[in-house]
């Protein structure tokens, strides 16, 4: 009777939430950091590929300046507080910034079609305004539209996946 036939799963990876308005670094290459539903919110990714270390920032507005009593409390809220902390979280577990890969999703036109607020664009500006200012970018990107995302950050292998409602999943 031939030897029976044993099938491999890989377990599960552990998955680390990020909240609205919050961030998550890690170097636990099993994990994946997800956040839902960025609508004009921008979810803002940094790998070190060699490292495995990343981190992973949901923030909704553009400038702490609006409120600095919410900028010291929630400093994830705002691009230009809620970035540099991101960047220094995965300085903190190695990352170093010469190998940082750096993608984003998120900024759509949502809940305003008017265009008051236009924060989705004006997220995209700041972001956009800080990183050239520190001489970074993005190497990949999905920006605007007028869908919520959901993204994951896959420590192993640092793939950035992109969920529209109604759509499959994609990598950028």
């Amino acid at each position: 009777m031939p030897a029976p036939t044993t099938w491999v799963i890989p377990p599960p990876k552990k998955k680390l939430v990020v909240g609205v308005a919050d961030m998550v670094a890690s170097n636990d290459a099993g994990a994946e950091i997800v956040t839902y539903s960025l609508g004009s919110c921008l979810g803002v990714a940094i790998y070190d590929p060699q490292t495995k270390v990343g981190g992973l920032l949901h923030l909704m507005l553009p400038t702490s300046t609006i409120d600095s009593d919410k900028a010291a409390s929630q400093p994830f809220m705002f691009v230009d507080t809620g970035v540099p902390r991101l960047f220094q979280a995965v300085y903190g577990l190695g990352g170093e910034r010469r190998r940082l890969e750096l993608k984003v999703a998120g900024g759509a036109q949502f809940l305003d079609d008017e265009r008051v607020f236009n924060i989705g664009q004006r997220n995209i500006a700041a972001l956009t305004e800080l990183l050239q200012r520190n001489g970074f970018g993005p190497c990949a990107q999905d920006l605007g539209g007028r869908s919520s995302r959901t993204v994951r950050l896959d420590l192993s292998t640092g793939q950035f996946f992109i969920h529209t409602p109604g759509s499959a999943s994609f990598a950028i």
